[in-house]
């Protein structure tokens, strides 16, 4: 059972169902109540009718005795006076409840001919022969000629030509009411079971052919995951809603998953070939070095033992990017900041020249951003023939810095992948000693934590042209 409510189908086939029921429960109650009021407020009317029509032959002087009463079975008639004596009742009267007198049948000494006739009184007096405007309605049952049934009363005074005040109790018969009501009290308890049902159904049917296509792709996620095959896609519903939305992400997420991993493999297996090199080098070296101490090569031990290092910086700097490390929030003075990284590349195989601008600061890490000039500096080194120029400006939002040299440049269409991990170009320019073509990879991606950007371009020397955009705050 808990597995059963734990489906998305039976949930949403349950909730659909409850509020169908409810609405239809409001509703035919509100329906049933309306029409059951409607039916006694007729009944009520055609009372009042009735007791008005009798009220009137009161007012004109009918004695009791000659009133014109209705059929007792249709409208069941009293004529009560103020001390609740039954002055006129409708003929076969047995039994009656809900209009106040239980009597039925009026006393003898009570008889229309008695005393309280008075011929000699003004026919045009306004205190006599008066209908009151009021009315008063209540329910009960009556026994006519046998026959019990439930009645709705109206009772209406009426003060007569002797001035004498009564009430007539006058009603009209339920029974249609009754049948109304109790035809579509039947009627909703079938029907609304049946719509319940029904909704219920066409919920779950609707639901399940709904989901079909979420299965689907559930199913190809757990193959993909048991296989670790990240070649795999879900299928996509050729329809247009949530549903094949989160198709196509999921497909979207998945190449990008796969994307990432085969970059990973590649980082892993180029990592593991450059750092292969210097290892086997520094190893020949110290076997050598072991067997014959006089031919070692100090030198170069310390430069593989360097190169490795670098190599090992490099590769945890990447990796510390690549699991989104954020950069500072220091605020940096970009042009101090070149003048004292410049100033300390005293060993360089060439001057660099710089131009800077003042007053231009950037928020970021300074260690990091030392990392892309050193980098950009580096690469530079390695390929100028006599000049290098760094440079630093204002344009717009951002801080430009470039670093310019007169070297062979880069082609165009190679200019993109210079920045792809561990590539080398096959021309002059990246044929150097000790890259490991992380350089530009690691520039790259500072400059783009910082929500900048790096591009590369030719220079007015006709070599390559760096240029680092950063925003400014």
């Amino acid at each position: 059972m808990k597995r059963f409510f734990s489906s998305v189908r039976a949930r949403a086939a349950l909730g659909a169902t409850a509020v169908v029921a409810v609405a239809l429960i409001g509703a035919g109650a509100a329906v049933f109540l309306s029409l059951r009021a409607n039916l006694t407020e007729q009944a009520s009317a055609q009372a009042e009718s009735a007791a008005r029509r009798v009220a009137a032959q009161l007012a004109f002087g009918t004695p009791y005795a000659n009133l014109d009463l209705p059929d007792g079975e249709d409208h069941p008639v009293q004529v009560v006076d103020r001390e609740d004596r039954l002055r006129a009742a409708s003929e076969d009267l047995e039994q009656i409840t809900g209009t106040g007198v239980a009597a039925v049948q009026p006393r003898p000494s009570l008889a229309p001919d008695g005393d309280d006739e008075d011929d000699d009184r003004d026919d045009s007096d306004p205190e006599i022969g008066e209908i009151s405007d009021r009315v008063w309605h209540a329910s009960g049952k009556a026994t006519v000629d046998g026959d019990t049934a439930s009645y709705r009363f109206a009772a209406v005074e009426v003060t007569t030509r002797e001035d004498t005040t009564v009430t007539v109790y006058a009603g009209a018969p339920l029974s249609a009411t009754e049948g109304a009501a109790s035809t579509a009290l039947t009627s909703m308890l079938i029907g609304l079971p049946a719509m319940v049902i029904v909704v219920g159904g066409v919920t779950w049917l609707a639901t399940q052919r709904a989901l079909r296509p979420v299965e689907g792709i559930r199913q190809e996620m757990a193959a993909i995951t048991a296989s670790e095959d990240l070649t795999r896609r879900v299928p996509e519903p050729e329809t247009h809603d949530e549903i094949a939305r989160l198709a196509r992400t999921t497909n979207e997420t998945l190449a990008a998953l796969e994307a990432s991993v085969e970059r990973q493999r590649r980082f892993v297996a180029d990592a593991s070939h450059e750092l292969r090199s210097p290892i086997a080098s520094l190893r020949t070296q110290l076997e050598v070095a072991a067997a014959h101490p006089e031919l070692l090569d100090l030198d170069g031990a310390v430069e593989d033992t360097v190169r490795l290092q670098d190599l090992a910086a490099d590769l945890l700097l990447l990796a510390r990017l690549d699991a989104g490390e954020r950069p500072g929030s220091a605020r940096v003075d970009l042009a101090a900041f070149v003048r004292e990284e410049l100033s300390q590349r005293v060993a360089d195989r060439i001057a660099v020249g710089a131009e800077t601008e003042d007053g231009i600061e950037v928020t970021g890490s300074r260690g990091q951003l030392a990392r892309v000039l050193g980098n950009l500096v580096d690469n530079a080194q390695r390929h100028a023939k006599s000049r290098i120029t760094v440079a630093l400006r204002r344009e717009g939002a951002l801080a430009v810095l470039t670093v310019a040299d007169d070297g062979a440049g880069v082609p165009e269409d190679e200019r993109a992948r210079i920045f792809e991990r561990f590539v080398r170009l096959d021309d002059a320019r990246t044929r150097d000693e000790g890259g490991a073509g992380l350089g530009l990879a690691i520039a790259r991606d500072v400059v783009e934590r910082h929500g900048g950007r790096l591009s590369v371009g030719g220079s007015p020397d006709g070599g390559a042209m760096f240029r680092v955009e950063l925003p400014l705050d």
